[in-house]
């Protein structure tokens, strides 16, 4: 009995509900938190806090960023929240969506994630013409010179996407690879501002791409989808045209997501919620 009476414990179920109040927390901030600033959301002793985060930390569920010390999620819910979209099959789920951007713009549609730093293609739809983009599911690219995966990157944290930098590199695939950090920064600030990213011949000469980010119910970027055809039919000229089919396409499954909260559109402007539409 005495296992099950500590199982069933008050303070067990505290402690829990006290750690995911630290992840609840960390996650509704864009910043990492001090110690102090955690335990002051929370309203909680600093030694309190200092205990779960040491557990939190051991399991990779929160991370303590060098040389700040603050605290921040870890790349173990990152590694959960994969295995459950695949479980939830967001690929099926955005299938529709992909049909409909596929018929409109007349190119192949994506659905990616980032999976350990790279692109992977959970999902695509190609369009009725001969001339397509040779993909499949499962695919993985690099993320700086994909559209998909500069609309991806371009909502990390500023640690992640340095984290990430470092350990993957910025390897060049064309004369228009994107390879200096300051430069790619430079590019998803812009991504960011405007709503939708593009693969201007960076990863192959000849092709191009407009990603823009999929939210879902909190407003995390947890997925990007976009379109991709040859270079002289997808010309920067009708960029923003084409832009406008991705994000319609990318704001309709967020809201499916539950995702209600304001977005920018094709020109960067803010507008309706993506669920009142």
């Amino acid at each position: 009995m005495a296992p099950t009476q500590a199982k069933d414990s008050p303070y067990q179920v505290q402690v829990l509900d006290r750690a995911v109040s630290i992840l609840d927390t960390l996650a509704a901030e864009d910043e990492d938190l001090s110690l102090f600033e955690i335990a002051e959301r929370l309203n909680l002793h600093k030694s309190t806090i200092h205990r779960l985060l040491m557990v939190l930390e051991r399991h990779r569920l929160v991370e303590r960023r060098a040389p700040s010390a603050k605290y921040g999620l870890g790349l173990k819910l990152f590694e959960f929240g994969i295995r459950a979209f695949a479980r939830l099959g967001l690929g099926e789920r955005a299938r529709p969506h992909l049909e409909r951007l596929a018929a409109e713009a007349q190119e192949t549609a994506h659905l990616c994630i980032l999976d350990d730093g790279e692109v992977l293609y959970l999902a695509k739809v190609e369009p009725s013409r001969t001339v397509r983009v040779p993909s499949s599911v499962g695919q993985r690219n690099p993320a700086h010179c994909t559209a998909v995966g500069k609309a991806l990157l371009a909502h990390l944290a500023d640690a992640d996407l340095d984290a990430l930098i470092q350990s993957r590199g910025l390897k060049a695939h064309t004369p228009n690879t994107i390879t200096t950090p300051a430069l790619l920064k430079r590019e998803l600030r812009a991504i960011r501002n405007r709503g939708y990213s593009v693969d201007d011949e960076e990863i192959e000469e000849g092709l191009r791409c407009i990603g823009a980010p999929v939210r879902d119910h909190g407003g995390r970027v947890v997925a990007s989808m976009s379109i991709a055809g040859p270079a002289f039919r997808l010309t920067l000229g009708k960029t923003p045209a084409l832009a406008r089919l991705v994000t319609k396409a990318a704001d309709a499954l967020s809201a499916e997501l539950g995702y209600s909260g304001p977005r920018r559109g094709a020109k960067g402007r803010l507008t309706a919620s993506a669920g009142s539409q």
